[in-house]
């Protein structure tokens, strides 16, 4: 991945390196989305622990501030924080209950401290009330707020949740079999339990992002947003408007990350054990699919058009599609495994009941050794 250009700016998106952990953390289940782990007080319970965080999308929300003067600029922050936790643990199954944490830290001298945990706190109110209307047992436990100006250059966002199970209502991802259709539900556009838009490219490629499309000048007039030795490339200005984006270039950049849980909640409540698996696709994009069941190559060959967000990066950054596909989730923020023959209902269900735009993109089929991906395009076929 070091040749590749998100590479080239000291990203890994294969994580290299973690497999040092694997013979310190193991979970039930090989194939699962996430570890779940055996609760020691109740066998017939299990729990998965997970953080995550809004990555470096903070730092194009304090561009945006510094460009137009206006601290809601932060806002969404707060959702892509609780919205990477909370994703990936409802990929397993509904959690009979669970908390979340989070984890701020803040350069005071740059950022406007007080208005920012101000903002934070107010979203992350609304946003566990909306969960709660839906049923969903996650109780916001609080957090830490760390003043760091020496190690964080402008804002750090992340979070923790931890999800109790029954384990015999889990999904283990290893139900997944040839034959089952790959349903893709987008990542951006407004569900009708969000307050405003969500955000196609969701929280992770925003390092990549920014570089391709922000000017180089703000990199120099404001050097706490660019690793020293990289530079911007790109030709906007956080208040361009662009032809087919709505508003302007760095609100669509910045828009929050959909938090899927009401949807998958109600998939899983509808459909029962004809979902066979669930993936958040975040970081590794469309090859996100390969962690969980065994033997499966997931043939993509029905994606919708691509968001204009993503055609932009690739087209100023040059970023070739291959390594789009697998950088961003390219307009398809979650997939559902089911069984072939609720290929139509699933997403008439999730198209009506939410109003997410939901469709069948491929099918799974088997395959020897380690799970693979076909991704058929109008940019070319690529194989993972």
């Amino acid at each position: 991945m070091t040749g590749s250009k998100y590479g080239k700016l000291g990203i890994d998106v294969h994580k290299k390196g973690i497999e040092a952990f694997r013979g310190v953390t193991s979970g039930l289940y090989k194939h699962s989305f996430c570890d779940i782990h055996q609760d020691t007080d109740n066998r017939d319970y299990g729990f998965v622990h997970h953080s995550d965080g809004a990555g470096s999308k903070p730092v194009q929300n304090y561009l945006n501030w510094k460009e137009t003067g206006d601290v809601n600029a932060f806002r969404g922050i707060a959702q892509d924080t609780l919205a990477m936790n909370i994703g990936d643990a409802f990929c397993v199954g509904v959690p009979v209950s669970g908390s979340f944490v989070d984890y701020v830290a803040i350069n005071g001298l740059k950022v406007p401290k007080k208005e920012v945990l101000q903002i934070l706190a107010e979203d992350w109110s609304q946003l566990f009330r909306t969960l709660d209307r839906h049923g969903i047992n996650i109780k916001f436990a609080g957090g830490e707020t760390a003043d760091l100006p020496d190690q964080t250059r402008t804002l750090d966002v992340s979070g923790a949740i931890h999800a109790r199970y029954k384990l015999d209502s889990v999904i283990t991802g290893k139900e997944i079999k040839p034959g089952d259709s790959i349903i893709g539900l987008a990542s951006g556009g407004r569900a009708s339990y969000e307050k405003k838009q969500a955000g196609p490219i969701m929280s992770n490629g925003l390092t990549l992002a920014r570089h391709c499309l922000m000017k180089r000048e703000f990199g120099e007039k404001y050097p706490e947003i660019l690793h020293p030795g990289n530079s911007y490339s790109g030709p906007f200005s956080p208040t361009d408007e662009v032809e087919g984006i709505e508003g302007t270039i760095g609100e669509e950049i910045t828009r929050p990350t959909r938090i899927f849980a009401p949807v998958f909640k109600s998939v899983i409540e509808k459909f029962g054990e004809s979902v066979h698996g669930i993936v958040f696709n975040t970081g590794g994009g469309h090859t996100k699919c390969r962690r969980v069941g065994e033997g499966i190559k997931y043939v993509k060959d029905r994606l919708p058009e691509v968001p204009q967000i993503f055609r932009l990066i690739q087209e100023h950054g040059k970023v070739p599609w291959k390594e789009m596909y697998e950088d961003f989730n390219m307009g398809i923020g979650a997939e559902l495994y089911v069984y072939d023959g609720l290929a139509e209902e699933v997403p008439d269900f999730v198209n009506k009941e939410f109003h997410i735009e939901t469709s069948v993109i491929g099918i799974c089929e088997r395959t020897r050794g380690i799970n693979k991906v076909r991704l058929e395009t109008k940019h070319g076929n690529f194989n993972y």
